[in-house]
């Protein structure tokens, strides 16, 4: 019984043994996972901080030359008005009148405020969505999709060879998967609406239904939104598609390089007019 009992030990202590070197394998390889991806995020908050940065100087400069075009002018109506009324052109009831209204340049100071601060909120807010758009999609490579923000409005490219086939307006498996993490983001901002742009290059292309690149294109976008609206649940109202063709590229068609990266899908951010038109129906005193 003794024998029976050291072996059942002996024999446990050896599995132990043995399981032990694999249950480290494997936590070294869930760390080496984890760190890759704590690397890449680590990496996309640096590039949004950094664009972010650039986005504030940028506006920061057009407040500055604003403000000095405003104090220039001030001094030049000031300098008019005492020189009019050296001069005896205008009575003192005019230069009051006059000066009144110029007085109104100091409401509108703070109208222009308004907007410049509105248009920093966006900024920042499009900011986290690319970096929330980044953070969900990954590493992959920047030929296959672009995040980017130009001119206060972001911008998603998704190539053609990751969407669909040569002439194809079916889209892939692995598109789904882009699509579904890209929805995933759009799904937790429900105040934003988009617009989803077919883009091809000029080559021309006619096939069964399809008359040429402007039926490819618009094809190819409506394939996006119905994903969209019936796998991933975004609202339609949400959604436009339109087709562009061949006629807005974003390099030249000259190479088959530059062909390949013409032909992609473009989801566009629309900006929320509304705010700015609150501001703009603000009376002014």
């Amino acid at each position: 019984m003794r024998l029976q009992l050291a072996a059942s030990a002996v024999l446990i202590a050896f599995l132990a043994s043995c399981s032990a070197p694999k249950k480290l394998k494997e936590s070294e390889a869930r760390y080496t996972q984890l760190q890759s991806k704590y690397n890449t995020s680590q990496q996309a908050l640096q590039d949004c901080n950094n664009e972010l940065k650039k986005q504030n100087a940028l506006s920061q400069q057009q407040i500055t030359h604003l403000n000095a075009q405003i104090a220039q002018e001030r001094a030049n109506n000031d300098q008019m008005i005492g020189h009019l009324r050296d001069l005896s052109v205008i009575s003192s009831s005019q230069a009051e009148s006059i000066q009144k209204s110029l007085a109104n340049i100091n409401s509108k100071d703070a109208y222009i405020k308004d907007l410049q601060s509105a248009m920093a909120r966006k900024d920042s807010l499009n900011m986290a969505l690319v970096m929330n758009l980044k953070g969900v999609i990954g590493n992959m490579d920047d030929q296959d999709i672009d995040i980017k923000i130009d001119k206060g409005v972001v911008y998603i490219d998704i190539s053609d060879k990751l969407l669909f086939k040569t002439g194809s307006y079916e889209v892939t498996d692995r598109a789904r998967e882009v699509l579904g993490k890209v929805a995933k983001v759009l799904n937790n901002q429900p105040q934003i609406e988009f617009m989803v742009e077919g883009h091809t290059d000029p080559v021309p292309f006619a096939r069964g239904v399809l008359l040429d690149n402007w039926d490819l294109s618009v094809k190819r976008a409506t394939s996006v939104v119905r994903i969209l609206q019936n796998e991933y649940h975004i609202p339609p109202a949400r959604m436009t598609a339109a087709g562009r063709s061949e006629y807005v590229p974003v390099t030249t068609n000259d190479t088959a390089e530059g062909r390949s990266k013409n032909r992609r899908t473009r989801i566009v951010i629309l900006p929320e007019l509304d705010q700015f038109f609150k501001l703009l129906e603000t009376p002014q005193r």
